[in-house]
């Protein structure tokens, strides 16, 4: 049997501290809300009534439950406040002495069986354990904000604290219906610690002027779904926040250089750019505290007077190529109403290109997303060849052809020769140099990277990668194309990774070196960052619909050319893939799936 805690003590009452409040308050549990200050208490009680309010508006609580929870709250000035209370939890600022002192405080004040707890997500629980006469009854319990909606608690326990505590914390978090995951004290913990290099690594792009902000958080919301990209995330969490974070799990975590941080973020906390509760961040926001971004000197000016004004006209696209990636961009560009001219490596891959699409669309009519006459329509666009000859008048040439350099340099060192002039010519490459491609032509200029997402048709993100030797008007060409189908195109250089991936599959290895270090398990990783992240896939789970195989392709691209120690391969991800163990497609990865 767990012992069940009857009334919670909750120390500091800052946007997290009050959201603890509130989540014990709305299970029915008494609460002692502790501050140093009556203005900083009220501040909290504001902060706990504006949220209860809320929800009332919203329907998601009675009014008779909003005012029954806001009875079980006890405000109180001072942690002498805490001497009854069976279990507390502290939620102040992440400063290790302050958190030391508070404890040493808690050990004299709280009656002797009162368990101590920690919100800290980046902190030692062990040191700030060791200020008290009672480190086997400390433990961190780490919710995630905004606390009352996210269902994630880490809780951390520390070589000392007893198997008792830790089921104890276990069973309340089952009551507050919460999913826990049990972890041992280590820098940044799971979520943070696989966040926040992601963050970090984030911010270096923009520190390298690699792509625009806006391109960086719209490439990662939409080629991986994130409710958040990483920069408007960095302006939430707070600048400085994420900069102690990282430091301390840098200094803690083996000085991993994913966890330096970026010198940008210092610059940036030093003049006072602290994201939205300062008002400016990586973006501004329309007053201190709001949500809403306003434009500034960095927002990009209208389509209409930049690069989009010096595009060329594009009526008549060739694709090249005969696989998944192919026939979805041959269905994208009929859709959108171009000309197309499917080019394949002969008159059987015609036919099977030509039915994949004619399946797909038609699969758009049964769903009642394309009218029969707009299927018609788009097949009757599609002249369908298995020559390069035919290409000779088109706009636009997109290849997608086999991942191999050797292949698309003679592809396109053909269509130099056969193309007419002014005719922009792309790669669909995910991981080649595109420069080594457009320099097996005489027309660099008008060569670029359109990396669509698959299945095409349906994800709505395009990176358009330009070399060196890219003219700005094939880039603005490539932009207007991407709106014209509909697609949110984003501009960054040519290099490994591009934004997506450069930022995706560094992340999934450090869940895989997790995992390696038998720190947690593939399941409690997985839930971490889908519950206290917001993700719509773990990275194990991930990694195996990806394949196996080819993440640790990507990532050794990633590590070749970056040289970064912390992007080397996980040694489990080459032990996987060597075994054959590649994912769904074969039927194990991280896991089986065979018996699914």
């Amino acid at each position: 049997m767990t012992r069940e805690f009857a009334s919670v003590g909750v120390v500091g009452l800052g946007t997290m501290g009050a959201g603890i409040v509130e989540v014990f308050a709305r299970n029915g549990i008494d609460v002692v809300a502790v501050e140093v200050t009556e203005a900083a208490l009220e501040r909290g009680r504001a902060t706990l009534t504006g949220s209860t309010d809320r929800a009332v508006a919203k329907g998601k609580l009675a009014a008779a439950d909003r005012d029954a929870l806001l009875a079980r709250v006890n405000w109180q000035v001072g942690l002498g406040a805490l001497h009854s209370v069976d279990l507390v939890i502290e939620a102040v600022p992440e400063q290790l002495e302050l958190k030391q002192r508070i404890f040493a405080e808690l050990d004299r004040v709280c009656k002797p069986e009162t368990v101590l707890a920690t919100n800290t997500s980046s902190l030692s629980v062990t040191e700030i354990s060791v200020a008290t006469a009672r480190p086997n009854q400390v433990i961190g319990i780490h919710f995630f904000n905004p606390a009352p909606v996210m269902k994630l608690v880490e809780i951390v326990r520390t070589v000392v604290t007893s198997a008792e505590v830790v089921a104890d914390v276990e069973g309340l978090c089952a009551r507050l219906g919460k999913v826990d995951v049990t972890i041992s004290d280590r820098a940044g913990f799971i979520a943070n610690a696989l966040l926040f290099g992601y963050l970090n690594h984030a911010v270096s792009l923009v520190e390298a002027r690699y792509a625009s902000r806006e391109d960086i958080d719209a490439a990662m919301k939409l080629g991986c779904g994130l409710p958040m990209g990483p920069l408007a995330l960095m302006d939430l969490i707070g600048l400085d926040t994420a900069y102690e974070i990282l430091d301390t799990m840098y200094r803690r975590g083996g000085r991993d250089r994913r966890h330096a941080p970026v010198p940008l973020i210092k610059q940036m906390v030093t003049a006072g750019l602290l994201g939205r509760k300062s008002g400016r961040g990586f973006y501004t926001y329309e007053r201190p505290g709001s949500p809403v971004v306003v434009p500034d000197e960095q927002t990009p000016v209208s389509a209409e007077s930049t690069l989009e004004a010096r595009a060329r006209s594009i009526a008549k696209v060739g694709v090249v190529g005969s696989g998944t990636m192919a026939t979805g961009i041959i269905e994208v560009f009929a859709k959108a109403g171009y000309e197309v001219v499917s080019v394949t490596r002969g008159a059987e891959k015609s036919a099977k290109v030509f039915e994949t699409v004619k399946t797909s669309l038609n699969k758009g009519v049964v769903r009642g997303r394309l009218g029969e006459a707009d299927r018609d329509a788009a097949l009757g666009r599609i002249t369908w060849s298995a020559t390069l000859e035919h290409l000779a008048e088109v706009d636009l040439v997109v290849e997608a052809v086999i991942e191999e350099l050797s292949v698309k340099k003679a592809l396109f060192a053909s269509l130099d020769e056969i193309c007419k002039p002014g005719v922009v010519l792309a790669t669909t490459t995910s991981s080649l140099p595109v420069i080594d491609i457009a320099m097996a032509t005489q027309r660099p200029a008008d060569v670029v990277g359109l990396h669509f997402f698959n299945p095409a048709p349906v994800m709505s993100l395009v990176e358009i990668v330009q070399t060196i030797r890219t003219s700005a008007e094939t880039t603005a060409t490539a932009k207007a194309v991407c709106g014209e189908l509909g697609k949110t195109g984003v501009v960054c250089g040519d290099r490994s990774g591009f934004i997506v991936n450069a930022l995706l599959f560094p992340y999934l290895n450090d869940a895989v070196k997790m995992l390696e270090a038998s720190y947690s398990t593939a399941d409690d990783i997985d839930h971490a960052m889908k519950l206290g992240c917001g993700y719509p896939m773990g990275p194990f789970e991930l990694l195996d619909v990806v394949g196996l195989d080819v993440s640790l392709a990507i990532q050794r691209e990633l590590y070749l050319e970056l040289r970064e120690p912390g992007f080397a391969p996980a040694p489990l991800l080459e032990h996987l893939v060597t075994a054959g163990y590649l994912g769904r497609k074969t039927g194990r990865g991280f896991r089986d799936h065979t018996r699914r």
